[in-house]
């Protein structure tokens, strides 16, 4: 289940959204994040839900690749949508049993903040599938150059930004090798009291923990043999150009930020 995770991969290609410089990415993902917020009707969710739909079509990923990725996170966006139903008591009840009320307010907004869930999963991961580890840290480098002012490590936290998504995959992998490993030596998480399920949960978390700081090293040990000093007078193999193409883009952007705040109820 684990390894069909695409949160933090890379799927290579030649789209749209491939080509558009990783720091019209960046700001694509940071803005939409805040303009999501101004959706809350149907009209500016149908709206944000087309510009999803248009920006995984413009990126040639395939639908199906996307849900089938997405769906270890699907059940927190289901939890979240019964949660809302279940504890919102707004508006006209439309259903009752055995002492429980499901109120139509709660329904409409348990789906719109359920809505906004998926489409942030979706845009985010969006990111890391047409952005390479290596441009998102030299998109956020230059993003953040102006904090340089203030001595700010900008490079090194790129860095990690970037190691992290990157290393995400890799964990879900590891994580599904040490339960197929633990399973096959009588360990049982799915079923038993929570008790038992919560010990043996241990035996996931230790060896995975042990793995992680041991890639950790291993990757600091091999920047180290190679002379990596950070940022400072630093050169890079790609310089990051921004096209015509990417002014548009961003005016799109600002222009569906202007129709989503006139259209709010």
């Amino acid at each position: 289940m684990m390894n069909g995770m695409i949160i933090g991969k890379y799927v290579p290609g030649h789209s749209f959204i491939h080509r558009l410089d990783p720091r019209t990415k960046l700001l694509l993902m940071f803005i939409y994040v805040f303009i999501v917020f101004l959706a809350n009707n149907g009209w500016t969710y149908g709206i944000l839900t087309l510009f999803t739909c248009l920006l995984l079509f413009l990126s040639r990923i395939p639908f199906s690749f996307m849900i089938r990725g997405l769906k270890p996170v699907l059940w927190v966006i289901v939890f979240t949508f019964f949660l809302h139903v279940l504890l919102t008591k707004e508006g006209n009840i439309v259903f009752q049993w055995l002492g429980m009320e499901v109120y139509d307010k709660a329904i409409q907004q348990g789906a719109f903040i359920s809505l906004r869930f998926l489409l942030l999963i979706v845009v985010t991961t969006l990111l890391t599938l047409t952005t390479t580890p290596i441009e998102v840290t030299d998109g956020m480098e230059s993003l953040l150059a102006p904090l340089k002012k203030w001595n700010v490590p900008v490079h090194e936290l790129a860095l990690m930004m970037s190691i992290s998504l990157r290393f995400i995959p890799t964990l879900m992998e590891e994580t599904e090798k040490i339960m197929k490993a633990q399973t096959a030596r009588g360990v049982d998480f799915s079923s038993g009291p929570l008790q038992e399920r919560m010990k043996a949960m241990t035996a996931l978390l230790v060896p995975l923990f042990i793995s992680a700081f041991k890639r950790a090293e291993e990757l600091a040990v091999a920047m180290e043999v190679r002379g990596y000093r950070g940022g400072q007078n630093r050169t890079k193999w790609r310089e990051l150009t921004w096209g015509r193409i990417d002014t548009v883009f961003m005016i799109f952007i600002g222009l569906l930020a202007i129709v989503l705040w006139l259209l709010r109820s």
